[in-house]
């Protein structure tokens, strides 16, 4: 997903080794940054989602072994 920033990013560096330090890459950097919090958050959300299924899974695999206890 942000690849391309990334590859933008660092030609920019390349191409401007002076410039880079007084902000030519400074708006790419932004987008970078931006870029990455927006994978973040997708990823994140994915994990929790996963979590839920797993939580479920496992909260029903504690129920039936309550009811075979009981038994």
């Amino acid at each position: 997903m942000c690849a391309e920033i990334i590859e933008e990013f660092q030609r920019c560096h390349i191409d401007h080794p002076i410039r880079k330090f007084f902000g030519e890459c400074t708006d790419l950097k932004v987008k970078l940054d931006k870029c990455f919090r927006q994978e973040k958050a997708v990823k994140r959300k994915a994990n929790f989602e996963e979590s839920k299924k797993l939580k479920e899974i496992l909260r029903a695999q504690r129920q039936a072994n309550v009811e075979i206890r009981e038994e």
